[in-house]
């Protein structure tokens, strides 16, 4: 019979505040932050997390978060090349856009929303249709990375266009190829390029005026930009001299506290503030001056020279320009020096709150930090007097729910309620149940610890050498005890829970009787805490990196710095056993729960299996591409866990020796492993600061199967991959016509084939054959039919319908709809490009029928026009398909003219309405006075008066 597993799934991952993959997103009170594949949302005045949006099944790290004009939506690109839309009400992905190959780098919306520009690692410029949910175009030029991408709304190209008319505007973009390129939407061309900085350019923003930019590069240069307005909206005219107007002029170089890398510039989006990141803590803030405070600078400046000039005596001071209306505005006046906010660490990106901040009199400036934690700080207005010097002041601070520092070590209460996590410099504690984390302590650099017995107090082995032991009940450091000279590397309790033992880089191990104390209270209160007693040494002849106990409290296994295990009785510490076989050391090992099984896990790559009776290696599994860290056998089997550098966690057969399953999730190297003592979960900690929770499911997991979806998954991916060639960037050409000087296109469409999408394409294909096989059946029982009378035609039988068909009571033309309208919007043209050609003319067939009866023509349309042009030349040349294509031409037309006619009708109704309601309004404004119910108490007022008088 096959042996069955259960299959183990990812459920929790907390720990997390903010990653430092992507930047950051602020609006006043939420915080919209990467948290390696999700983005969460925190409420930064009341710190929590008021949602994640999370996509099952998706493995590659946020990269970059835009929000759109539309406020509700969200662009968030991935390093796998896609982009989804998200809706922050919902918290569900929109629609989802493949086209880049590398990770995206720089989202933009425009000024409406309704278009995004996408920039990679694979140096492609993207526009995407928001609205329509599909690639516009594909920019090629750059030859490296994008790094800012910005929309200029405010101008009108006059240029002739030669594609549809929402795709009119302009975008700057930069890049870490030194270049920044302006790029005409309307003839899908770079228009001028520019050689902005020695250094790669790693930021971009636009003044809300639109007429300068500011790039930062990576030698700490901050560079000024004029945008010439007339010579854009001029278009792309010839100079006296024979050169073309240009756009975009320098102005000048901004002198910079800092000369670090300039790695985010941002202008506020309504007040006058720049700010500037150019060093790792720190946000440099510039205020915008306006025309009159220069001017009055100035003036002041002039008076002090003619002031000078007099108590010299020198020269006449009536001489000396009055007014300075001719003097010209530098960069430099223009932009002042205004305060620096220091964050408590290194700062990964900021953000200004998009909406107005509740307070009066200043604005708040959001950072992400790279070490796991958020800052708010509130940025006072400028005031007249000379003496308040302005100091940005934190407001909010969000990292308790998360470690500094890598999560070096976790262990796991005795009933599974408690987890505690440890790391250089806090222990924390999380209940199980809700992944809250409710105790945070501070520590030393911790590498291991333990839940002592009772589960109220923890110790911690530290790099310093030292037991820390906490008391849960009181959240309090109880009590120090130098243990080692050295780094504590290990640590674990012996099975009947009376003693400790500690292995050390100092060559010793430490055996402690766990004792409870009086613990004298005050007002006459007495109680018991528990304490460590060393009882004896044992001295080895090399570093000690693991120690472990037998579950029959029998053995004690001891991992040596020189790649052995030595086993010794516990009793009388006399050697038992040598384990030797590892190439490099052995960083963790488990005992199995029946004491039969000795697994050790080293640098070496390898996870090795050992006979306790004997000390006879079982086998030796290569089980990780990098360092194996640790190992665990889940209780009451012979099964065991593995996590390693490489970022994977693996569950493996101790019997069988075959790996049951991989569990990918974590983006760093993994750590710490703690196994459930009721085998329910394992628990994982990782260099990217997360701790993910894997639960045993109800779902069986056979091996073979497990393994053919895995070969599935790789063929998959191979064949999206050959079908997504690596196209070379402009200008260097393709070797085989680079002798002919053929370089590659500067625009291209937008496609990329992914498993999804070749799924797609391969329903469609399906659909088509079985329609086709249903109507060619049905289309011979008609021919039989012909010629005979009507009693010979009852004899001849209908053939019976196809199973599916009369499942859903479809038409095989109602079939090939329904299954083309299922694929996602965004997929469909990478779908229908995977067809071959007798597919396509297939489905011509099906267009002309669906336009006749006039189904989805908006549908109808878009694959016709799309197929049309991919196929065009294979169409032109076959003569066939002018049976099909003349019809359709007819019916499509009689179909759109009357949806052109109902748009019209309707529009024309929607114009009215709005007229209306803009009469109403006027109406409203002006008759706001005379309310109604005021008029009729003012002649209520006046009858009252005459009959007074009367």
């Amino acid at each position: 019979m096959v042996q069955s597993y259960l299959r183990h799934g990812p459920t929790q991952a907390f720990g997390l505040v903010v990653s430092p993959s992507a930047n950051s997103v602020y609006d006043g009170k939420l915080a919209y932050v990467p948290a390696l594949e999700d983005v969460l949302v925190w409420d930064m005045k009341r710190g929590q997390m008021m949602a994640m949006w999370h996509e099952t099944g998706l493995r590659a790290e946020v990269t970059y978060i835009a929000r759109s004009p539309q406020t509700d939506t969200f662009a968030v690109g991935y390093a796998d090349g896609s982009i989804r839309l998200w809706s922050a009400s919902s918290k569900s992905v929109i629609a989802t856009f493949n086209g880049h190959k590398k990770s995206v780098t720089a989202l933009c919306f425009d000024a409406t929303g309704a278009r995004l520009a996408s920039g990679s690692q694979d140096t492609d410029l993207i526009l995407w249709d928001v609205v329509g949910e599909a690639g516009l175009f594909r920019l090629r030029g750059h030859r490296d990375q994008i790094t800012g991408i910005k929309f200029l709304s405010s101008y009108s190209s006059s240029l002739p266009s030669t594609s549809a008319a929402a795709s009119a505007g302009l975008i700057l973009t930069t890049s870490k190829d030194t270049f920044m390129k302006l790029w005409d939407l309307s003839t899908q061309h770079c228009i001028q390029t520019l050689v902005a900085h020695r250094a790669e350019v790693w930021t971009l923003d636009v003044n809300q005026e639109q007429d300068m930019v500011f790039t930062g590069s990576n030698e700490g240069e901050l560079k000024a930009w004029r945008i010439d307005r007339e010579a854009l909206e001029g278009g792309l005219k010839e100079m006296g001299d024979g050169e073309i107007a240009k756009a975009i002029h320098p102005l000048s170089t901004l002198p910079l506290s800092s000369q670090h890398r300039v790695s985010q510039i941002t202008f506020h989006p309504t007040l006058p503030y720049l700010a500037i990141q150019s060093h790792d803590r720190s946000v440099e803030i510039l205020r915008v001056r306006t025309e009159e405070e220069i001017r009055k600078k100035h003036a002041r400046r002039r008076k002090r020279a003619k002031e000078k000039e007099a108590a010299k005596g020198k020269g006449k001071v009536e001489d000396q320009p009055e007014a300075g209306t001719d003097e010209k505005i530098e960069v430099a006046d223009l932009f002042t020096p205004y305060l620096i906010a220091r964050a408590t660490g290194k700062i990964r990106s900021f953000s200004f709150a998009t909406e107005e901040a509740t307070t009066k009199n200043s604005t708040h400036l959001f950072m992400a930090l790279s070490n796991n934690a958020l800052e708010v700080y509130n940025l006072p207005q400028p005031t007249k007097s000379k003496d308040a010097i302005p100091e940005a002041t934190r407001l909010y601070s969000l990292d308790l729910p998360g470690h500094r520092t890598d999560v070096r070590t976790l262990c796991l209460s005795s009933d599974d309620t408690l987890l505690a996590s440890a790391s250089h410099g806090s222990l924390k504690i999380w209940n199980m149940r809700t992944t809250a984390c409710i105790r945070t302590l501070e520590c030393g650099h911790a590498i291991c610890s333990t839940f002592l017995p009772g589960d109220r107090y923890i110790a911690v082995g530290t790099k310093s050498g030292e037991i820390l032991l906490y008391d849960l009940s009181s959240s309090s450091l109880i009590d120090t005890i130098k243990a080692h000279e050295s780094t504590v590397w290990s640590m674990h309790i012996r099975p009947d829970e009376q003693a400790l033992v500690t292995g050390s880089a100092d060559k010793d191990i430490k055996f402690w009787g766990i004792e409870w104390k009086p613990t004298e209270g005050g007002q006459g209160q007495s109680g018991k805490h528990l304490s460590l007693v060393h009882t004896r040494t044992l001295k080895m002849t090399d570093d000690v990196l693991s120690v472990r106990y037998s579950p029959d409290g029998k053995l004690l296994a001891v991992a040596l710095l020189d790649s052995t295990v030595k086993v010794f009785y516990q009793d009388t510490l006399k050697f038992f056993l040598s384990l030797y076989g590892h190439k490099l050391p052995v960083l963790s090992m488990d005992i199995s729960s029946d004491s039969k099984l000795i697994v050790t896990c080293s640098a070496d790559k390898n996870v090795k299996i050992w006979g306790l009776d004997f000390g006879d290696c079982h086998k030796s599994i290569f089980a990780h591409d990098e360092s194996v860290m640790q190992v665990a056998f889940e209780k009451k089997s012979h099964y065991f866990w593995t996590v390693g550098k490489d970022k994977m966690l693996k569950y493996w057969d101790g019997d069988k020796f075959e790996n049951i399953q991989k569990l990918e999730g974590h983006h760093g190297e993994v750590w710490a492993l703690a196994v459930s003592n009721f085998g329910n979960f394992v628990v994982t900690g990782s260099h990217d600061k997360s701790i993910r929770v894997w639960e045993k499911l109800d779902e069986p997991l056979f091996l073979e199967e497990e393994r053919e979806r895995e070969l599935e998954n790789l063929y998959e991916s191979g064949l999206a991959d050959t079908m997504n060639r690596e196209d070379l960037p402009i200008g260097s050409g393709d070797p085989s016509g680079e002798s002919q000087g053929q370089t590659q296109a500067e625009t291209t469409g937008v496609s990329k084939q992914t498993a999804e999408t070749l799924m797609a394409g391969e329903r469609i294909v399906e659909a088509l054959d079985l329609a086709d096989g249903e109507r060619e059946i049905w289309g011979e029982y008609e021919k039989a039919k012909v010629g005979l009378s009507e009693e010979d035609q009852a004899k001849v039988q209908p053939p019976p319908r196809n199973a599916v068909l009369a499942a859903y009571d479809l038409e095989p033309e109602a079939w090939v709809l329904r299954v083309v309208e299922g694929v996602q919007s965004t997929a469909l043209q990478d779908a229908l490009l995977v067809l071959p050609f007798v597919k396509v003319m297939s489905l011509m067939v099906y267009l002309n029928i669906w336009a006749r009866r006039e189904w989805n023509i908006t549908l109808v349309s878009r694959i016709m026009f799309f197929l049309l042009k991919t196929h065009h030349h294979q169409i032109v040349a076959n003569r066939i398909m002018r049976t099909t294509l003349i019809p359709l031409r007819k019916h499509l037309r009689a179909a759109l003219l009357r949806k052109k006619q109902t748009i019209g009708y309707n529009l024309a109704a929607l114009q009215f309405i709005r007229r209306q309601t803009d009469a109403q309004r006027t109406a409203q404004f002006y008759e706001e006075e005379l309310d109604e119910e005021k008029v009729l108490a003012k002649i209520a007022e006046g009858k009252k008066r005459k009959r007074v008088n009367i």
